[in-house]
């Protein structure tokens, strides 16, 4: 991609955090995710991950993750979610963004990323927590990486008890490691400024 294609990309990108409050001047924002296993507080990195963090942010400002599903959870790996309805439906999505995991931030336990398929710059919406240390899925000098963007500040605990939910294979969504029971994130809310 060239310069002009990046620069063209950010400057969307910074019109839209200033159409909607997504707190563009605040390094470290932090959302609350209330899921129905309990609250967890993430704490982004604008300063490393600003694309990713204002994409997200975007998404949490326009209520995408209200009532979704976390739809993919493996224990001692990741619990992933931002993609479905309660029906177990795609939700629409904004166009892909540029992937930004080598940015020195690491898929260490506690630590939340964007999901993607195998196109380097795929990521919209959905996103994932580490549960373990998932160095395998960092940049290499040979392939991308998955765009680590911030951590888990609050809630580890409700994380650890969503890991540990059965999960069988979707047949509908031909999706494997599907919890049996919804594991539902209600509401995603921009914290205040401290």
């Amino acid at each position: 991609m060239t310069r002009f294609f990046y620069a063209l990309i950010l400057l969307c990108l910074s019109q839209a955090a200033f159409a909607i409050d997504i707190q563009p001047n605040s390094v470290y924002p932090r959302v609350q995710l209330d899921t129905s296993m309990g609250l967890i507080v993430v704490e982004l990195d604008r300063k490393r991950a600003p694309l990713t963090v204002d994409n997200f942010l975007t998404y949490v400002v326009n209520g995408h993750y209200d009532n979704t599903l976390f739809h993919r959870v493996i224990a001692g790996f990741v619990v992933q979610g931002g993609g479905l309805n309660l029906k177990q439906q795609e939700k629409p999505v904004d166009p892909p963004i540029v992937n930004e995991s080598g940015n020195g931030l690491s898929n260490t336990f506690g630590t939340i990323a964007m999901a993607r398929s195998q196109s380097a710059h795929s990521a919209t919406s959905q996103f994932y927590f580490n549960l373990g240390e998932n160095k395998p899925l960092d940049p290499s000098s040979k392939r991308w990486g998955y765009a680590v963007f911030g951590e888990v500040i609050a809630g580890e605990e409700v994380l650890i008890a969503i890991s540990n939910v059965t999960t069988e294979h979707n047949r509908k969504l031909n999706w494997p490691d599907f919890p049996i029971k919804d594991v539902i994130l209600k509401k995603a809310t921009l914290l205040p400024r401290k």
